[in-house]
Protein backbone atom coordinates (compact mmCIF):
# COMPACT_ATOMS: atom_id res chain seq x y z
CA UNK A 1 0.00 0.00 0.00
CA UNK A 2 1.21 3.56 -0.62
CA UNK A 3 2.95 5.59 2.02
CA UNK A 4 0.29 7.37 4.05
CA UNK A 5 0.66 11.02 5.04
CA UNK A 6 0.66 10.09 8.72
CA UNK A 7 3.72 7.88 8.14
CA UNK A 8 5.63 10.62 6.36
CA UNK A 9 5.43 12.70 9.53
CA UNK A 10 4.15 10.50 12.31
CA UNK A 11 4.34 13.14 15.07
CA UNK A 12 0.94 14.82 15.02
CA UNK A 13 -0.31 17.89 16.84
CA UNK A 14 -2.47 17.54 19.93
CA UNK A 15 -5.53 19.16 18.34
CA UNK A 16 -5.58 16.51 15.62
CA UNK A 17 -5.31 13.71 18.16
CA UNK A 18 -8.07 15.17 20.32
CA UNK A 19 -10.39 15.42 17.31
CA UNK A 20 -9.62 11.86 16.22
CA UNK A 21 -10.14 10.48 19.73
CA UNK A 22 -13.51 12.22 20.08
CA UNK A 23 -14.57 10.88 16.67
CA UNK A 24 -13.53 7.36 17.71
CA UNK A 25 -15.60 7.59 20.88
CA UNK A 26 -18.65 8.59 18.81
CA UNK A 27 -18.52 5.57 16.46
CA UNK A 28 -21.45 3.12 16.77
CA UNK A 29 -19.03 0.20 17.14
CA UNK A 30 -17.45 1.89 20.13
CA UNK A 31 -20.88 2.58 21.66
CA UNK A 32 -21.75 -1.11 21.24
CA UNK A 33 -18.90 -2.01 23.51
CA UNK A 34 -19.79 0.64 26.03
CA UNK A 35 -17.15 3.18 25.16
CA UNK A 36 -19.76 5.91 25.21
CA UNK A 37 -19.21 5.95 28.97
CA UNK A 38 -15.54 6.85 28.48
CA UNK A 39 -14.39 10.43 28.17
CA UNK A 40 -11.14 11.48 26.53
CA UNK A 41 -9.85 11.99 30.06
CA UNK A 42 -10.79 8.41 30.85
CA UNK A 43 -8.80 7.21 27.86
CA UNK A 44 -5.81 9.20 29.03
CA UNK A 45 -6.07 7.62 32.48
CA UNK A 46 -6.36 4.12 31.02
CA UNK A 47 -3.38 4.58 28.73
CA UNK A 48 -1.26 6.43 31.27
CA UNK A 49 -0.40 9.12 28.71
CA UNK A 50 -0.55 12.89 28.52
CA UNK A 51 -0.82 15.20 25.52
CA UNK A 52 1.88 17.69 26.42
CA UNK A 53 4.29 17.11 23.54
CA UNK A 54 4.79 15.13 20.33
CA UNK A 55 6.39 12.19 22.15
CA UNK A 56 3.48 11.83 24.55
CA UNK A 57 0.97 12.30 21.72
CA UNK A 58 2.57 9.41 19.85
CA UNK A 59 2.60 7.28 23.01
CA UNK A 60 -1.10 8.05 23.47
CA UNK A 61 -1.82 7.08 19.84
CA UNK A 62 -0.01 3.76 20.26
CA UNK A 63 -1.75 3.00 23.56
CA UNK A 64 -5.21 3.71 22.14
CA UNK A 65 -4.35 1.63 19.07
CA UNK A 66 -3.43 -1.34 21.25
CA UNK A 67 -6.59 -0.83 23.30
CA UNK A 68 -8.60 -0.90 20.07
CA UNK A 69 -6.84 -4.16 19.15
CA UNK A 70 -8.09 -5.75 22.38
CA UNK A 71 -11.63 -4.45 21.86
CA UNK A 72 -11.76 -5.67 18.25
CA UNK A 73 -10.44 -9.09 19.27
CA UNK A 74 -13.12 -9.29 21.98
CA UNK A 75 -15.84 -8.42 19.46
CA UNK A 76 -14.56 -10.83 16.78
CA UNK A 77 -16.98 -13.66 15.93
CA UNK A 78 -15.22 -16.62 14.32
CA UNK A 79 -18.52 -17.79 12.80
CA UNK A 80 -19.59 -14.46 11.33
CA UNK A 81 -19.00 -14.29 7.57
CA UNK A 82 -18.09 -11.29 5.47
CA UNK A 83 -20.50 -10.50 2.60
CA UNK A 84 -19.93 -12.23 -0.72
CA UNK A 85 -20.80 -10.93 -4.20
CA UNK A 86 -21.55 -12.04 -7.76
CA UNK A 87 -19.40 -11.90 -10.90
CA UNK A 88 -21.20 -8.83 -12.32
CA UNK A 89 -20.29 -6.93 -9.15
CA UNK A 90 -16.54 -7.38 -9.61
CA UNK A 91 -14.41 -4.24 -9.70
CA UNK A 92 -12.66 -4.15 -13.09
CA UNK A 93 -9.82 -3.58 -13.16
CA UNK A 94 -9.08 -4.50 -9.58
CA UNK A 95 -6.71 -1.76 -8.34
CA UNK A 96 -3.03 -2.29 -7.67
CA UNK A 97 -2.09 -1.17 -4.17
CA UNK A 98 1.26 -1.25 -2.36
CA UNK A 99 3.60 1.05 -0.47
CA UNK A 100 5.73 1.27 -3.64
CA UNK A 101 5.07 1.75 -7.35
CA UNK A 102 3.97 -1.04 -9.67
CA UNK A 103 7.40 -0.96 -11.32
CA UNK A 104 8.90 -2.17 -8.02
CA UNK A 105 6.69 -5.25 -7.59
CA UNK A 106 8.99 -8.16 -6.59
CA UNK A 107 9.68 -10.82 -9.20
CA UNK A 108 9.50 -14.35 -7.79
CA UNK A 109 10.75 -17.27 -9.92
CA UNK A 110 7.97 -19.91 -9.88
CA UNK A 111 10.45 -22.70 -10.65
CA UNK A 112 12.67 -22.06 -7.65
CA UNK A 113 10.02 -20.79 -5.24
CA UNK A 114 9.82 -22.59 -1.90
CA UNK A 115 7.36 -21.78 0.87
CA UNK A 116 9.06 -22.10 4.25
CA UNK A 117 7.18 -23.06 7.43
CA UNK A 118 8.60 -22.29 10.85
CA UNK A 119 7.73 -21.83 14.50
CA UNK A 120 5.11 -24.01 16.20
CA UNK A 121 4.60 -26.31 13.20
CA UNK A 122 5.33 -30.03 13.31
CA UNK A 123 5.55 -30.43 9.53
CA UNK A 124 8.37 -28.00 8.74
CA UNK A 125 8.94 -29.10 5.19
CA UNK A 126 9.32 -26.91 2.12
CA UNK A 127 6.33 -26.52 -0.24
CA UNK A 128 6.70 -25.96 -3.98
CA UNK A 129 4.08 -24.14 -6.05
CA UNK A 130 2.81 -27.33 -7.79
CA UNK A 131 2.25 -28.90 -4.36
CA UNK A 132 0.38 -25.84 -3.15
CA UNK A 133 -1.72 -25.70 -6.32
CA UNK A 134 -2.74 -29.35 -5.75
CA UNK A 135 -4.36 -28.57 -2.37
CA UNK A 136 -8.18 -28.55 -2.01
CA UNK A 137 -9.53 -25.53 -3.86
CA UNK A 138 -11.97 -22.83 -2.76
CA UNK A 139 -13.05 -19.53 -4.28
CA UNK A 140 -14.62 -16.36 -2.99
CA UNK A 141 -15.83 -13.02 -4.31
CA UNK A 142 -15.33 -10.58 -1.46
CA UNK A 143 -14.68 -6.90 -0.85
CA UNK A 144 -11.19 -5.58 -0.16
CA UNK A 145 -11.44 -2.56 2.14
CA UNK A 146 -8.45 -0.22 2.28
CA UNK A 147 -7.70 1.94 5.30
CA UNK A 148 -7.29 4.85 2.85
CA UNK A 149 -11.07 4.87 2.32
CA UNK A 150 -11.64 2.96 -0.93
CA UNK A 151 -12.84 -0.60 -1.56
CA UNK A 152 -12.96 -3.07 -4.45
CA UNK A 153 -14.63 -6.43 -5.05
CA UNK A 154 -12.33 -9.22 -6.23
CA UNK A 155 -12.52 -12.90 -7.19
CA UNK A 156 -9.92 -15.00 -5.36
CA UNK A 157 -9.04 -18.70 -5.60
CA UNK A 158 -6.85 -20.82 -3.36
CA UNK A 159 -7.00 -23.17 -0.40
CA UNK A 160 -8.72 -22.58 2.97
CA UNK A 161 -5.99 -21.38 5.31
CA UNK A 162 -7.40 -23.24 8.32
CA UNK A 163 -7.16 -26.52 6.40
CA UNK A 164 -3.60 -25.75 5.38
CA UNK A 165 -2.55 -24.96 8.95
CA UNK A 166 -4.00 -28.23 10.20
CA UNK A 167 -2.45 -30.15 7.29
CA UNK A 168 1.05 -28.91 8.17
CA UNK A 169 0.63 -29.61 11.87
CA UNK A 170 0.40 -26.03 13.08
CA UNK A 171 -0.33 -25.55 16.77
CA UNK A 172 -3.77 -23.98 16.43
CA UNK A 173 -3.82 -23.18 20.15
CA UNK A 174 -0.97 -20.70 19.56
CA UNK A 175 -1.74 -16.98 19.53
CA UNK A 176 -0.37 -15.75 16.21
CA UNK A 177 0.43 -16.63 12.61
CA UNK A 178 3.08 -14.49 10.93
CA UNK A 179 4.17 -13.91 7.34
CA UNK A 180 7.40 -12.84 5.67
CA UNK A 181 7.18 -11.60 2.10
CA UNK A 182 9.38 -11.28 -1.00
CA UNK A 183 9.59 -7.52 -0.47
CA UNK A 184 10.32 -6.14 3.00
CA UNK A 185 6.68 -6.44 4.07
CA UNK A 186 5.76 -8.56 7.06
CA UNK A 187 2.46 -9.15 8.85
CA UNK A 188 0.80 -11.26 11.52
CA UNK A 189 -2.75 -12.18 12.48
CA UNK A 190 -4.48 -13.73 15.48
CA UNK A 191 -5.15 -17.46 15.36
CA UNK A 192 -8.99 -17.14 15.41
CA UNK A 193 -8.76 -15.04 12.22
CA UNK A 194 -6.34 -17.55 10.68
CA UNK A 195 -8.92 -20.30 11.32
CA UNK A 196 -11.88 -18.26 10.04
CA UNK A 197 -13.65 -20.17 7.21
CA UNK A 198 -13.18 -17.30 4.73
CA UNK A 199 -9.45 -16.79 5.31
CA UNK A 200 -7.87 -18.02 2.07
CA UNK A 201 -4.31 -18.74 0.97
CA UNK A 202 -4.86 -17.34 -2.52
CA UNK A 203 -3.00 -18.52 -5.63
CA UNK A 204 -5.43 -17.18 -8.25
CA UNK A 205 -7.20 -14.00 -9.21
CA UNK A 206 -10.32 -14.14 -11.40
CA UNK A 207 -9.62 -17.73 -12.46
CA UNK A 208 -6.00 -17.11 -13.49
CA UNK A 209 -2.65 -17.55 -11.74
CA UNK A 210 -2.23 -14.70 -9.28
CA UNK A 211 -0.47 -11.86 -11.16
CA UNK A 212 2.63 -10.27 -9.60
CA UNK A 213 0.77 -6.98 -9.06
CA UNK A 214 -1.75 -8.81 -6.84
CA UNK A 215 0.79 -10.83 -4.87
CA UNK A 216 2.33 -13.74 -6.84
CA UNK A 217 3.11 -16.42 -5.83
CA UNK A 218 0.45 -16.17 -3.10
CA UNK A 219 -1.30 -13.78 -0.79
CA UNK A 220 -3.48 -14.22 2.25
CA UNK A 221 -7.01 -13.09 1.52
CA UNK A 222 -8.85 -12.12 4.73
CA UNK A 223 -12.23 -10.48 4.01
CA UNK A 224 -12.79 -9.82 7.73
CA UNK A 225 -9.70 -7.56 7.86
CA UNK A 226 -8.57 -4.29 6.33
CA UNK A 227 -6.38 -4.52 3.25
CA UNK A 228 -3.03 -4.00 4.97
CA UNK A 229 -3.63 -7.22 6.96
CA UNK A 230 -3.62 -9.22 3.68
CA UNK A 231 0.09 -9.92 2.99
CA UNK A 232 1.24 -10.52 -0.59
CA UNK A 233 4.25 -12.32 -2.11
CA UNK A 234 4.36 -14.70 0.88
CA UNK A 235 7.64 -16.59 1.28
CA UNK A 236 7.41 -17.85 4.87
CA UNK A 237 4.62 -18.66 7.32
CA UNK A 238 5.32 -19.08 11.03
CA UNK A 239 3.26 -19.84 14.12
CA UNK A 240 4.19 -18.31 17.45
CA UNK A 241 3.05 -17.19 20.89
CA UNK A 242 5.34 -14.16 20.74
CA UNK A 243 3.70 -11.02 19.34
CA UNK A 244 5.24 -10.52 15.84
CA UNK A 245 3.85 -7.07 14.98
CA UNK A 246 3.43 -5.97 11.38
CA UNK A 247 4.77 -3.48 8.84
CA UNK A 248 2.05 -0.86 9.43
CA UNK A 249 1.09 -1.70 13.00
CA UNK A 250 4.71 -1.17 14.05
CA UNK A 251 4.25 2.37 12.70
CA UNK A 252 1.06 3.05 14.64
CA UNK A 253 -1.83 1.37 12.81
CA UNK A 254 -4.15 -0.94 14.73
CA UNK A 255 -2.70 -4.44 14.70
CA UNK A 256 -6.03 -6.31 14.76
CA UNK A 257 -7.26 -4.29 11.79
CA UNK A 258 -10.66 -5.85 11.30
CA UNK A 259 -14.02 -6.93 12.66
Amino acid sequence: MPVHPEHRAFSLDSKTILADARRELALPSRREFGKRVLSLGGLLMLTGCSLTDDKSVNAFLMSVSRMNDRVQAWLFDAKRLAPTYSEPELTRPFPFNAYYGIEDVPEVDPNSFQLKLSGLVSGKRIWSLPELYALPHAEQITRHICVEGWSAIGHWGGTPFADFLRRVGADTSAKYVGFKCADDYYESIDMPTALHPQTLLAFQYDGETLPPKYGFPMKLRIPTKLGYKNPKHIMEIFVTNTFPGGYWSDQGYNWFGGS
